[in-house]
């Protein structure tokens, strides 16, 4: 069994030029690359196994991330099935200079565990011990019910 809280994954992008879109902004598919990468090594870090990307449910750009500022994205397992791992994704813009961070952008990732032949295989129980796993978990299934 693998806990929630040793599957959060938290990373920064910097946003450089290269990519923007023609606004100057980061490009929303630069974005959405970035988050899924970070979404399968938190997927990884639970099942042990190598994941792949199987859905992405909804993704949500609220705010644009301006080159100079960093993409801030925090990932964590939130559910599983048998070979499923559902990932919530957040991104924040995050000013480095004043440290200030603001959410862009959410979503909700299922990765499949595979192994040697490409073929599913099963992943842990997910637990969850703290109270910050706790609230991480409970903020996510609401989400998800919403939809």
């Amino acid at each position: 069994m693998t806990d929630l809280i040793e599957t959060l994954v938290e990373n920064r992008e910097m946003v450089q030029p290269n990519h923007a879109n023609m606004l100057g902004t980061a490009h929303g598919g630069n974005v959405m690359k970035w988050m899924d990468e970070v979404g399968a090594m938190s997927a990884m870090r639970f099942s042990g196994e190598t994941c792949v990307t199987a859905r992405v449910d909804r993704m949500n750009f609220e705010r644009p991330i301006a080159v100079g500022d960093t993409a801030y994205i925090t990932a964590y397992v939130y559910d599983a099935g048998d070979s499923s791992v559902k990932v919530r994704l957040i991104t924040e813009r995050e000013d480095l200079r004043t440290r200030t961070r603001e959410q862009t952008t959410e979503s909700y990732f299922v990765y499949v565990a595979i192994d040697e032949d490409d073929r599913p295989t099963t992943v842990p129980e997910l637990t969850v011990s703290t109270e910050k796993g706790e609230r991480l978990r409970e903020e996510a299934l609401e989400v998800e019910s919403s939809t």
